[in-house]
């Protein structure tokens, strides 16, 4: 019996040993050359009214971003994202704001998963109401994005929650001489419009002596605020020349077109 022996075949083998080193040295590349996405970046980041970050971080203008109770709030954002976003969380709640009576306290997260956001580079853009019961004040508001890698990328920002009529930067004379004027301006931001101002002034105890007559002021201010938002209020007012020297009380109502009013309240000193 003849027996047969193969002998192996040296260039196959070498062939076989080749395609394996080739891939085994392309699969290390690979490896070594994955690319790695970065994490969404978020841009233009707007909430509110008086305020704009265009950088997407802390650094505010010179003007505090503010919102109205009862009234929504407007935001808006870019997204640049490598990887497909999977979702953009919202959240807003109070600094150190304490609910008075008949208020509530006022924590606020939503997610949105809506079609339109789980793209490459969404722009968000959405409105919140505001509730009519919170307690005034700074609130504190994030903007969450993750992309489907779990990536994540987060801007905030502080904004203020003032009621549907607010007050600020006041500014009056202290004394004022019979016979002159004094000075008086303070800033309104009203959710409604301006409807009308209207200013009060009658004396603290003062009783006219001989040849002063007593004087009580009171007069509605349009022109200049009617159907305002935002308004600067500055007048000047004149002193009669009899009225009697002593410290006078002065309101201030400023009313909306909603008919929801507030009230500012100071003295002045007239002199002789």
């Amino acid at each position: 019996m003849k027996t047969t022996i193969m002998k192996p075949n040296l260039k196959f083998l070498a062939i076989v040993a080749s395609v394996g080193l080739f891939l085994q040295s392309c699969s290390s590349d690979d490896d070594e050359g994955a690319i790695e996405l970065n994490a969404p970046v978020i841009t233009n980041f707007e909430f509110g009214e008086g305020h704009h970050d265009e950088d997407g971080d802390d650094d505010h203008d010179s003007e505090e971003a503010y919102a109205f109770k009862g009234s929504d709030i407007h935001l808006a954002a870019e997204i640049a994202a490598e990887a497909t976003v999977s979702s953009i969380t919202l959240s807003i709640h109070a600094d150190e704001v304490t609910a008075g009576e008949g208020e509530v306290d006022w924590d606020f997260e939503q997610v949105f998963t809506d079609a339109k956001y789980l793209v490459l580079n969404p722009e968000f853009h959405e409105h919140v109401d505001v509730p009519t019961d919170i307690p005034s004040g700074e609130y504190h508001i994030e903007l969450l994005v993750t992309d489907e890698l779990g990536n994540s990328t987060e801007v905030d920002g502080h904004l203020i929650i003032l009621d549907a009529i607010a007050i600020s930067d006041f500014e009056m004379d202290e004394t004022v001489a019979r016979g002159d004027d004094f000075h008086i301006e303070f800033m309104i931001l009203a959710a409604h419009g301006v409807h009308s101002i209207t200013v009060d002034i009658h004396a603290d105890g003062v009783t006219p002596g001989e040849g002063e007559v007593a004087w009580d002021f009171e007069e509605e201010f349009l022109e200049g605020y009617h159907e305002e938002m935002e308004a600067e209020f500055h007048e000047h007012i004149d002193v009669p020349a009899t009225a009697p020297a002593g410290e006078y009380h002065i309101i201030f109502t400023v009313e909306d077109e909603d008919g929801n009013t507030v009230v500012y309240e100071a003295h002045i000193d007239v002199t002789a």
